[in-house]
């Protein structure tokens, strides 16, 4: 079985290395993540393990799954080389002090189910925040609209044979709320109480939508809800297209929500110069939504044209002084902000 060693060159990717780790990380077993272009990964990021297991186009999720080049890369993570993965970005290999990493978020035992749906086929949202992207982008017609409901229909087909837990993952690269992708796909996914649901979204159109996914909303395991400002002012200049009232109103039905069925609720702020300075503000108001987890994490360059030269918050008079107050609230996590 052969790999394109090109991607791998790409990601700078060792496929000769050794890591000889014991522990068995169990992604390739419980993980397909599924892109836009129907190409299947057997991890959660495309990045870490950047082999094609197959194409959703082609085949049937039930073909790609457990498929030749599905258990070549399976047998790197079992022989403990992990000669596939990509230990620079890879955050469990990388954060856990590779190489003398530790894997107890790992395991011994090798899973033998996919547990685990990854979705990234659609990236229409009701926004254009600079540090996302340049435009507006939002598919209802033409072949890239054809195509997602093409591959929406295959993975609800899929679904639909499964007897265990299945953990559907939406919202990596648009909005499933605004998506009639994924909108689509939610009307249509299956019924039984083994489907569960983890969305990401701004939150700005959940009230409009919810009632058309109930079962989605009953088998919610985890909700996230993107907001960068905890002022009008702020969240409006960030999230171009949002509006404050809508997503102050939209937040306060999340939360009856979560009373009513007792999803995981989790907030994530993009932290940059132009909203640092309400790091603790944005903290005071998760908690008062009965928020589960606040995440900080610091703009990344996912090239929008932005100047991440001057994204220098770190320097600011009063930053870090903003930062703890932030992280005294025990909801608060922050990512590459110390």
């Amino acid at each position: 079985m052969k790999i394109n060693q090109r991607l791998f060159d790409h990601y700078s990717i060792d496929t000769q290395k050794d890591l000889k780790i014991k522990n068995k990380c169990p992604r390739p077993f419980d993980t397909v993540l599924i892109d836009k272009r129907g190409s299947c990964y057997a991890c959660e990021c495309q990045a870490w393990l950047p082999q094609s297991i197959g194409n959703l186009q082609i085949k049937e999720l039930s073909e790609i799954v457990g498929s030749d080049m599905h258990q070549h890369l399976r047998e790197s993570i079992k022989d403990g080389t992990y000669r596939f993965c990509n230990q620079s970005q890879c955050t469990y290999l990388a954060s856990s002090g590779w190489p003398n990493a530790n894997l107890n978020h790992w395991t011994n035992e090798t899973p033998t189910q996919i547990k685990h749906i990854r979705l990234a086929i659609d990236d229409s949202c009701n926004l254009r925040c600079p540090s996302c992207r340049t435009r507006m982008i939002f598919h209802k017609e033409g072949s890239a609209y054809n195509l997602g409901v093409k591959l929406a229909d295959k993975i609800n087909r899929w679904l639909s044979k499964q007897k265990h837990d299945v953990m559907l993952h939406i919202g990596s690269d648009g909005d499933p709320f605004a998506s009639h992708i994924y909108r689509r796909l939610m009307e249509g996914s299956p019924r039984g109480e083994n489907i569960k649901y983890s969305l990401l979204t701004n939150g700005l159109m959940y009230s409009e939508t919810v009632s058309r996914v109930p079962h989605v909303v009953n088998n919610l395991s985890r909700l996230g809800v993107s907001i960068d400002g905890a002022t009008h002012s702020t969240y409006e200049k960030l999230r171009l297209g949002g509006r404050w009232d809508k997503i102050m109103g939209s937040l306060k039905a999340i939360t009856q929500d979560k009373s009513r069925h007792g999803f995981r609720l989790e907030w994530h702020m993009v932290v940059q110069n132009d909203n640092w300075h309400e790091m603790s503000a944005m903290a005071k108001m998760a908690s008062a939504h009965n928020v589960d987890r606040l995440f900080l994490n610091k703009i990344e360059d996912w090239n929008t044209h932005l100047d991440h030269g001057r994204q220098d918050f770190k320097f600011q008079i009063g930053y870090k002084e903003e930062l703890a107050r932030a992280l005294e609230y025990p909801i608060v996590r922050s990512w590459n902000l110390s």
